[in-house]
């Protein structure tokens, strides 16, 4: 069930397309997306000793009803609880199912998309009913944190099929030398002002590809950050 959740997301691409659309005409509407998986996260952005960003680490913690559905399709003992090589699979099928979604990492230089490497493994473990992950990405290209440069570092679905939250900007963190000569901020969109600021942009890019849009990052919290 966990792959088949995860499939799942490339339909929920036109759901959230035409719900995006539809709040055109009513700004509340971007939650009609219908997210089915609900993660609260941390991610912490650590910069490297040759000033570059060096990975992001990401810790998820799924909500009670998804990862009840993970135990009873994991749990092929039936002992109702996630051994080594269970929780082992987890982490394998995420690690796969994931990677043409780049981890929902969404990370830009000065305006540029920069993709991240698939992680070399994604831990898993399970604690009070809770499914939790943990794993690090590394860019692609090169990050560099240099004076002038912009960078953002946002963590994502882009199908909203998956709801990522970050309790308090506490969970969104820098970690390095070299980011103590940038100025980092954490942002939380406001839907209405989103909507509102980019109305041309959005319904030009849900008729000419509904299914392919990338705008729900517009609405996502991120890390900014000024070199």
């Amino acid at each position: 069930m966990l792959a088949k959740h995860i499939g799942r997301m490339r339909k929920s691409t036109i759901v959230h397309a035409v719900a995006l659309a539809g709040g055109l005409l009513l700004a509340p509407a971007i939650v009609s997306a219908h997210p089915h998986i609900f993660v609260e996260a941390r991610l912490e952005v650590l910069a490297g000793p040759d000033g570059n960003v060096q990975e992001l680490r990401n810790v998820w913690r799924f909500d009670e009803v998804f990862s009840s559905s993970v135990l009873m399709d994991f749990d092929k003992n039936t002992n109702l609880k996630l051994d080594p090589d269970e929780l082992k699979e987890v982490g394998k099928t995420v690690r796969e199912s994931l990677a043409e979604y780049d981890y929902y990492a969404n990370l830009t230089l000065n305006g540029k998309t920069i993709k991240v490497d698939k992680p070399d493994i994604i831990n898993v473990d399970f604690r009070d009913g809770q499914l939790l992950m943990f794993f690090a990405v590394k860019p692609a290209e090169p990050m560099p944190l240099a004076k002038g440069n912009k960078l953002s570092f946002g963590i994502y679905d882009p199908t909203l099929y998956t709801s990522i939250d970050f309790p308090n900007d506490k969970e969104l963190v820098t970690e390095g030398e070299a980011f103590k000569s940038c100025t980092p901020k954490v942002v939380r969109p406001n839907p209405d002002e989103v909507i509102a600021e980019n109305k041309t942009t959005l319904t030009d890019a849900f008729y000419n590809d509904p299914t392919g849009t990338t705008m729900s990052k517009l609405f996502a919290t991120r890390i900014d950050v000024q070199c």
